[in-house]
């Protein structure tokens, strides 16, 4: 056998071992269940592990998890018709006011009628401890005078998209309250936009007016879609300080300030407080949902939609989530976690995760 048969017998071997394998691999793959989720950025890091977790648990199945802002979130189910079996948002109050109201097309039934509040949180200032400017100066006390600075850079994500981002407005107008500046928001947030993001008091709470168009007028402020896309920025030094859940910071190890509890929107000791701030978008997009956002502590909540594919294994995952393993995966990366997690309609949701909620009230 010359040298020319070798090699034409190797490369028939190889092409044949590959189309065996390939055509094994694809059938195995199409053989497991897809559960779809559908989560809040600030939630990729511990969904990912517990994602593991649950498959080899549940070796025929296959988790997808997929991040997007929150408002984003329920969006691909209502407004771009995509399916998915379970959702996860970092405002609990976003799934009521988007999906209770909202019919699925064909049908006389809402997008939901339940939600499971599982998780907490709080906001807080992140940079980069070698990059960032003014870090050796910056306090609790000096830290929006720091942000003042010329040169400095501010990161927030969209609020339009995003919980982190909408609330990032909420703490500017309550620190503004807290530390009696009467030129604080004006200062980070009115005049580095056009049209400008304005705050207006009424009575005893002020309302930020979110206009139609979103865009920075300056180089001051930088805006992504989702908080965690800022990330990068502040790890390569291209951005001074962002808004960011606590968690989000402590998981990619940043360096961050604590903002005081009267403005980080986690606690509940402060509720009162934060609600004096409310967020209005000036879309009307918006119209059909709710045009506004209150401030109120952080709270994550989860519903599985009513045309969700695979109703039974998206309640699999959550439980999975809420459970002692969910918990220890959360705890292990800085998520603190709500229990036993509280239900607004323990009617309604399914029976496997009756025994892991109490109902609200």
């Amino acid at each position: 056998m010359n040298a020319k048969h070798v090699v034409a017998i190797t490369a028939v071997i190889i092409v044949t071992t590959a189309f065996v394998y390939s055509t094994f691999f694809l059938s195995f793959t199409k053989s497991k269940k897809v559960v779809r989720v559908l989560c809040a950025g600030s939630l990729m890091m511990p969904l990912e592990k517990a994602e593991k977790h649950f498959e080899q648990q549940h070796p025929d199945v296959d988790a997808e998890i997929e991040g997007h802002g929150s408002i984003q979130v329920i969006r691909h189910v209502t407004e771009i018709h995509e399916e998915a079996d379970a959702l996860m948002v970092a405002d609990c109050s976003l799934i009521p006011d988007m999906m209770y109201t909202v019919e699925i097309p064909g049908t006389n039934e809402s997008y939901a009628s339940w939600y499971i509040k599982f998780a907490k949180n709080d906001v807080v200032l992140a940079y980069n401890q070698e990059k960032s400017k003014y870090v050796d100066e910056i306090n609790s006390t000096n830290w929006y005078t720091i942000l003042e600075r010329e040169g400095v850079t501010i990161g927030f994500s969209n609020p339009v998209l995003d919980a982190c981002g909408y609330r990032a407005l909420m703490v500017c107008q309550l620190a503004e309250l807290h530390y009696e500046n009467a030129t604080l928001f004006k200062n980070l947030i009115t005049q580095n936009f056009y049209p400008k993001i304005s705050a207006t008091k009424t009575d005893d709470s002020y309302i930020i007016l979110v206009p139609e168009v979103l865009e920075p007028r300056s180089e001051k402020i930088v805006l992504r879609g989702g908080s965690v896309q800022l990330l990068a920025l502040l790890e390569s030094g291209g951005l001074n300080y962002a808004f960011q859940y606590r968690s989000v910071a402590l998981q990619h190890g940043l360096k961050f300030l604590e903002l005081p509890s009267e403005i980080d929107l986690g606690s509940a000791k402060h509720e009162s407080f934060y609600k004096k701030v409310k967020v209005h978008f000036m879309l009307q997009r918006f119209a059909s949902v709710g045009t506004e956002r209150t401030g109120e502590p952080i709270v994550y909540g989860i519903t599985i939609p009513e045309n969700a594919p695979h109703k039974e294994l998206a309640a699999a995952f959550v439980k999975f989530i809420l459970g002692l393993d969910g918990q220890e995966i959360f705890s292990s990366l800085y998520h603190p976690m709500i229990s036993p997690a509280v239900t607004d309609n323990l009617k309604r949701i399914p029976n496997a995760l009756k025994p892991l909620v109490r109902e609200e009230g």
